[in-house]
């Protein structure tokens, strides 16, 4: 389906220096399709850093933009919670007649339990062993790209190397990997923006997600005990006796999660060295700059533009008064460029002094559980890619994902030119 493209029109006639305040809707999915939502967010840092909208394209909501509130506000669950029953985690609720539990849209004890159920697969030894096949992966994906032709970086390199790590993660099956990106996709796309017409084809793909997922899960559920996510929550006491709609939940949870930033950074990083050349030049000198500049990229990238609370009972916050039901949203691409936080947040410095201070993994409670297989992954795909490259030529600006929640790119168009092939 070919992406619609929205008529860049309306938010050019607008001036977000000058635009009342109070007409501010920066959830608008047209902004972060074209990449215009930059000014928006200075101006909220500077003047309304706690702003209500009235009437936005999701109806009405706080913005948070600044790093210090939103990290308040994390840290505050029991007033700011992301349980489901408010309605989720992201500004869009989840429909009422279609809710999906996830232990990221729940509030303790019962998000820890949860938690723990599917921890393991982040542990150290788990890592350790991921690691050597994530290698090979890489190695083999980008040892077959096109050399001195133009192609599409997020489907043959970005897509690739997280799709099969999905695919290892579950135990599903290799040949029909491709699905978990279509159902990434699904969950979050906005309707009309490319990747669905509306909410029924979003239901009718999900349940079909759910049927596939359950045949997988009653074979491990009836088998010992695997290393699997799939086997992990069929066999711990927190997630055995989930009802379908809260397994389907927290299948789009590990999903999205696995697949949404890792994806998105691997585009996004290639894309922010073209855009900073001297940055791509020290890094040719210094391969050893990788673990430093793979927690920048996460920051510059900000894989999900927000996370979304809502208040639980009525609440004072920096002068200004939440209701309970309030729709809060921590906009966290706005908070990884806060002047006061981050020195010279637009531009991406691969030699940042304490690079990891970001929000892209959120805090506190709900910080990401995947952070660390993250991380490992835009590591050793940078490692392979400079033993083999040089230069990797960025041709044209990329095609970006119709969402406000999800901060990605559906093409990135590059060459390879035959003189920046290194032997290795």
């Amino acid at each position: 389906m070919d992406q619609m493209i929205v008529e860049p029109r309306d938010y050019l006639a607008e001036d977000p220096w000058t635009l009342p305040l109070e007409k501010f809707d920066v959830a608008r999915a047209v902004l972060f399709q074209h990449d215009a939502f930059w000014p928006y967010f200075q101006r909220l840092r500077r003047e309304a850093p706690v702003h209500w909208c009235d009437s936005g394209e999701f109806g009405n909501y706080w913005s948070i933009s600044k790093y210090k509130h939103i990290m308040q506000i994390e840290a505050n669950h029991e007033v700011f919670s992301s349980d489901v029953k408010y309605g989720g985690i992201t500004l869009r609720d989840q429909l009422l007649d279609f809710v999906m539990p996830m232990f990221i849209a729940m509030d303790p004890p019962k998000h820890d339990l949860q938690r723990a159920a599917v921890q393991p697969i982040v542990s150290s030894e788990s890592l350790a062993n991921l690691e050597v096949l994530i290698r090979e992966r890489a190695q083999s994906i980008l040892d077959n790209l096109p050399i001195g032709e133009t192609f599409n970086w997020v489907d043959r390199v970005s897509i690739e190397l997280t799709t099969q790590m999905l695919a290892t993660l579950f135990d599903f099956p290799w040949e029909e990997r491709r699905k978990l990106t279509r159902w990434s996709d699904v969950a979050t796309a906005t309707p009309g923006g490319g990747v669905i017409d509306d909410e029924d084809q979003r239901k009718g793909e999900l349940i079909e997600c759910l049927q596939y997922f359950t045949v997988l899960w009653n074979e491990r559920v009836n088998a010992p005990p695997r290393g699997d996510l799939i086997s992990m929550m069929a066999h711990a006491d927190a997630t055995r006796h989930q009802d379908p709609m809260e397994y389907l939940g927290n299948l789009l949870l590990l999903i999205v999660g696995g697949n949404d930033t890792t994806r998105n950074s691997i585009s996004g990083g290639l894309y922010a060295l073209n855009k900073f050349p001297d940055e791509y030049g020290k890094l040719l000198n210094n391969p050893g700059l990788v673990p430093n500049m793979v927690p920048e990229i996460i920051r510059w990238q900000t894989p999900l533009a927000h996370m979304r609370r809502t208040a639980t009972r009525d609440f004072e916050f920096e002068g200004h008064k939440f209701h309970e039901g309030d729709r809060v949203v921590m906009w966290y691409v706005s908070g990884n460029r806060d002047e006061e936080v981050i020195t010279d947040g637009d531009r991406l410095m691969i030699e940042r002094e304490r690079p990891r201070r970001h929000l892209s993994f959120g805090f506190g409670l709900h910080r990401c559980l995947g952070e660390r297989l993250a991380d490992m992954q835009l590591r050793i795909i940078w490692e392979e890619i400079l033993k083999r490259f040089g230069r990797i030529e960025v041709v044209e600006e990329p095609r970006r994902v119709v969402s406000s929640f999800v901060k990605g790119y559906e093409t990135l168009m590059v060459r390879i030119p035959a003189d920046q092939v290194r032997k290795h």
